[in-house]
């Protein structure tokens, strides 16, 4: 039987989904399990057991699995990282061969002739196989190398070395951006401390530290980062911001570098945007219906200002340019001035802001009006001069899009009016409000069922999800990960956010432009079916998606 079949039988995938994927697999020409896989409906660890029970061939976790270091050294990296393969231990005259595909064949004979071993395949994970390439192949030997040759102090050889593409912290440093990139991280962050330097990556939200480096690699390394960015090696008293383009794992990814100086050397951030994850549409961001319903109502006006909100990291820009793609046709001009810009979009005139030549929000979005734009997107509103061009353009015919920190829909409201926007300018210009967090998603591969308890269940009451507090709780099941190799034993894998939406209608714009408090818009809004983000998260823990402790961590109960 075959592997769409098997998933079917099993529960795992429905009969539709199934047919979806095999359209698109003859459309795109990649195998089903990563069809499956890039849609959502199955996971690499569901693929893998179903291959098992297939084939026959056992799995392994390369998480859990040590790959023997004589075995490592018996295929180049070259080869293995062609065929995706990781070789784990001689036995009995083979080799085992962890493998995505263990019908590879041509794989296989290119390691048998390689080695002169027969092969015996086991199946893993793509992730993890590269996961394990990136941590099993260079980079200790770089390490080592580097150790040898920056014995000695920094100086102008060093940074020569920095500059040589075949030198030992080159191949660190493409080794950590490739890592980074594999195990899905958002951010790398480089921290020299007293005595060495960590390399952590931010997987979900959560950083874990990744290497501990020698301190005396730290300068090279820095100056490394600093030549691919295009920054100044010799300046390091001041921060530096540059941006670097690679392709890591046959992806194009945009990294946008942060050097901060610190006391013990300079702390460098690289934010990882992966251009090939492509953008997003609204239906796959996790609004619920009725949240989504509201937003995409609020975009079909033409004019008014339409915000998204939320702390740095909350996927603002992500739904941003979400709702760009669904807006982008045609008959339609749309202007956006970002800082930086992101993604690249095609059919959008997209600003890049400078403010060292002086083209800043507000200087761009003046010269943006003269373009006879439909819809103008503001990357974000910093200062009172942006959003009141902002508040002016939207009034003029224009519909607005933009960003704001703030940490609810309604306190928005009282933001712009503490930026010196006149409350009346806000009341005739305010469209829709969303406001977000992300929150990590239950581990499909370990989720289970456990009851709820009496402090969660008391919570689901108290903002009107269940009906008895003295109810019996085991009566309500909700998912939880137990920690497994996919996961990295942390329970969640992923993430989704939760909304709020605001929609200003007539009377709330009355209220608005009266200068009313923050508890009489919120009284207002209640009574028109406005739900908060935690009550849009409690949904979410009842449809099994992530956990109450999650959801707490990011969401405040405080509204």
């Amino acid at each position: 039987m075959r592997i769409g079949e098997l998933m079917v039988n099993q529960g795992l995938i429905t009969r539709e989904q199934l047919e979806e994927c095999l359209r698109k697999q003859v459309h795109e020409k990649k195998k089903l399990g990563v069809v499956l896989v890039e849609n959502g409906y199955a996971t690499e660890r569901q693929i893998a057991e179903v291959l098992e029970f297939q084939l026959g061939y056992p799995s392994v976790s390369l998480l859990d699995e040590q790959p023997d270091d004589a075995a490592v050294r018996l295929i180049p990296e070259t080869l293995a990282r062609k065929h995706a393969v990781i070789p784990l231990r001689k036995v009995a005259g083979k080799l085992l061969l962890a493998m995505e595909d263990p019908l590879d064949y041509g794989a296989i004979e290119d390691v048998r002739l390689y080695t002169g071993l027969a092969v015996q395949p086991v199946i893993a994970t793509r992730s993890e196989i590269e996961q394990a390439l990136s941590r099993l192949y260079g980079m200790q030997d770089s390490v080592e190398e580097m150790m040898i040759e920056l014995a000695q102090p920094m100086d102008e050889d060093n940074v020569k070395e920095a500059q040589d593409v075949s030198s030992p912290i080159v191949r660190i440093v493409n080794q950590i951006i490739q890592s980074a990139v594999a195990q899905r991280a958002s951010d790398i962050h480089i921290e020299p401390q007293e005595t060495q330097v960590l390399v952590r990556f931010r997987v979900d939200g959560a950083l874990r530290t990744e290497r501990q480096l020698p301190k005396h690699m730290q300068q090279v390394l820095t100056a490394r980062i600093k030549i691919l960015a295009g920054l100044n090696i010799a300046e390091r008293r001041l921060p530096q911001d540059g941006r670097i383009q690679i392709t890591a794992d046959s992806r194009k990814v945009d990294i946008r570098v942060s050097a901060l100086p610190g006391v013990t050397g300079e702390s460098i951030v690289l934010r990882i945007l992966d251009q090939s994850a492509g953008i997003k549409k609204l239906s796959e961001l996790g609004f619920s219906d009725r949240h989504r319903l509201l937003f995409e109502q609020a975009l079909q006006r033409p004019n008014g200002i339409v915000l998204i909100t939320g702390p740095t990291g909350s996927g603002k820009t992500s739904t941003l340019y979400s709702a760009l793609q669904q807006l982008n046709r045609p008959d339609v001009k749309i202007v956006t001035v970002e800082d930086p810009v992101e993604y690249r979009m095609s059919g959008i005139t997209q600003v890049q802001v400078h403010a060292a030549i002086g083209l800043t929000f507000a200087a761009g979005l003046r010269s943006i009006l003269r373009q006879d734009p439909n819809i103008v997107m503001v990357g974000e509103i910093r200062d009172a001069e942006t959003a009141e061009i902002a508040v002016r353009a939207s009034l003029t015919g224009h519909l607005v899009l933009s960003t704001l920190h703030t940490n609810s829909a309604i306190g928005t409201i009282g933001r712009l009016a503490d930026m010196g926007v006149e409350p009346y300018l806000i009341a005739s210009s305010l469209v829709c409000v969303v406001a977000q967090r992300l929150v990590r998603r239950v581990c499909r591969d370990c989720a289970v069922r456990v009851p709820m308890r009496p402090e969660e269940r008391q919570l689901f009451v108290t903002h009107g999800l269940l009906a008895d507090a003295n109810g019996d709780s085991d009566s309500v099941m909700l998912m939880r990960g137990q920690g497994c190799v996919s996961c990295n034993k942390t329970g969640y894998k992923g993430r989704l956010a939760v909304h709020e939406v605001l929609k200003a209608d007539e009377a709330l714009r009355r209220l608005i432009a009266r200068n009313a408090d923050a508890e009489a818009l919120r009284q207002h809004a209640r009574e028109r079916g406005f739900r908060t983000m935690l009550e849009d998260g409690l949904d979410k823990v009842l449809a099994g998606l992530t956990t109450t402790e999650e959801l707490l961590r990011a969401v405040s109960g405080d509204d």
